[in-house]
C-alpha cells in the first residue's frame, strides 16, 4: 500500500493527499519500496538508473525549442504529466499553498491546530466541521465552472504522440471534463464522484454525501457501522488509489517526456514521480517558482516560469498547436 505523506520524510504523517509533495529521492524510494513491495525491482532499476546516469545519452542542455520541434515531429511516444493546484487557478480555484492567497493561508476561521488538518483523517474522525463547512466552497460545480483548458496539455499528444497517463494530484476534476480519458487519467489523491465510510469502507452515494455535507450542513454517516462518511478524495495518512500504485511504476520507466505542471512539490508520493524517471527523459516544468529537483536544471530541464496557461499557450504556438488549442478551450465552455 502506498500512502499519502506530508513532508520531505517518509513518515505517514497527519492525512490527506493534498496535493504537492516530496521526499527526497532516496527516502521516497525506501518509503515505496516498504510500503508497496511487489514491484521494487521495477521502481529499484528505474531509480538507480536516474542516481547513475546511466542510462544518459544527453550531455547538451535541451532548449524550449528544440522539445517543440520534436513533439511536431512526434518523436515523443511515451508524454507522460504531473498536475497540480496550479494548473485551476484560471478557473477560479485557489492553489493550497500560495502565500495569502492559497487555500491554506485562509483557513483561520476553522481554528485548526495545523492547516493541513482540514484533510486529515483522524482530525476529521473527531471534528468533521472543519471539512463540511469548506466542502460548501471546493465541491465541484458549486461555486466554479470547469472551463479550465487543462488539455491544453492533451494537445501536446498530437499525432505521432502518446500519451502515457495525466497523473493528476488534483480533486476538482478538471481533467474528466476538459477531456482527458479516462484511460489516460490517473486521479492520485481521488474524486467527489463518489463517497465511502472512512472506517469500513462501505461505498455510499456522492449524491447522498453532497446533500448532507451541502444541505444539512453535517457529515453523514455510515449506514453499516455508524462512523462518518466523506467523499473519496484521499486524506493524509490514507492509502492511495490502486491506480496510482499499479500504474506508477511502468509510468517513470515508460515515459521519454514529462511535463509538470503547477506543483510546489510538497507531499509524497506523486511529487517524487518526476525524480524517478530515467536520466535522459526531457522535462518541461510550467509553475510559478523553481521547485523540487528542478532546482538542479540538469541539461534535460525546462523550466517555464508563470501561469501554467500562458506557458502551454507559448509551447503550442511553437508547436503549431495553437488553433487545436483556441478549438478545445471552445469545446469545453460548451458543456
Amino acid at each position: 500500500m502506498i500512502f499519502a505523506v506530508m513532508g520531505r520524510h517518509p513518515v505517514i504523517f497527519g492525512r490527506f493527499s493534498a496535493l504537492l509533495a516530496s521526499a527526497s529521492l532516496a527516502s521516497s524510494h525506501a518509503f515505496l519500496q516498504a510500503s508497496h513491495p511487489s514491484p521494487r525491482s521495477k521502481c529499484s532499476a528505474v531509480l538507480n538508473q536516474s542516481r547513475d546516469g546511466s542510462s544518459s545519452t544527453t550531455s547538451e542542455r535541451v532548449t524550449l525549442e528544440k522539445i517543440a520541434g520534436t513533439l511536431r515531429e512526434g518523436g515523443y511516444k511515451k508524454v507522460l504529466v504531473v498536475a497540480g493546484a496550479g494548473v485551476s487557478c484560471s478557473a477560479g480555484i485557489p492553489d493550497f499553498r500560495t502565500p495569502g492567497s492559497g487555500l491554506y493561508d485562509n483557513l483561520h476561521k476553522y481554528d485548526l491546530p495545523y492547516p493541513e488538518a482540514i484533510f486529515d483523517v483522524d482530525f476529521y474522525r473527531q471534528n468533521p466541521m472543519p471539512f463540511v463547512t469548506l466542502s460548501k466552497e471546493i465541491w465541484p460545480g458549486v461555486n466554479y465552472r470547469c472551463v479550465l483548458r487543462l488539455q491544453e496539455v492533451c494537445s501536446c499528444y498530437g499525432a505521432g504522440n502518446s500519451c502515457l497517463h495525466c497523473q493528476t494530484q488534483n480533486i476538482d476534476g478538471l481533467e474528466a471534463v476538459s477531456g482527458v480519458s479516462p484511460e489516460s487519467l490517473v486521479e492520485c489523491h481521488g474524486h467527489f464522484r463518489s463517497a465511502s465510510c472512512i472506517n469500513c469502507g462501505m461505498n455510499h452515494e456522492a449524491d447522498d454525501c453532497k446533500r448532507s455535507m451541502l444541505g444539512k450542513g453535517a457529515a453523514p454517516s455510515c449506514g453499516s457501522c455508524g462512523a462518518l462518511v466523506k467523499p473519496d478524495i484521499v486524506f493524509f495518512g490514507e492509502v492511495m488509489p490502486n491506480r496510482f500504485s499499479e500504474l506508477v511504476h511502468f509510468d517513470v520507466a515508460s515515459s521519454d517526456l514529462v511535463f509538470v505542471l503547477g506543483t510546489s512539490l510538497m507531499v509524497a508520493p506523486v511529487a517524487s514521480v518526476p525524480d524517478w524517471v530515467k536520466s535522459d527523459v526531457h522535462r518541461i516544468l510550467m509553475n510559478r517558482e523553481m521547485v523540487g529537483s528542478f532546482h538542479g536544471r540538469k541539461p534535460t530541464d525546462v523550466f517555464m516560469e508563470g501561469e501554467c496557461d500562458a506557458s502551454v499557450r507559448k509551447l503550442c504556438q511553437l508547436v503549431g498547436w495553437e488553433d487545436e488549442l483556441d478549438q478545445i478551450y471552445l469545446d469545453t465552455r460548451s458543456k
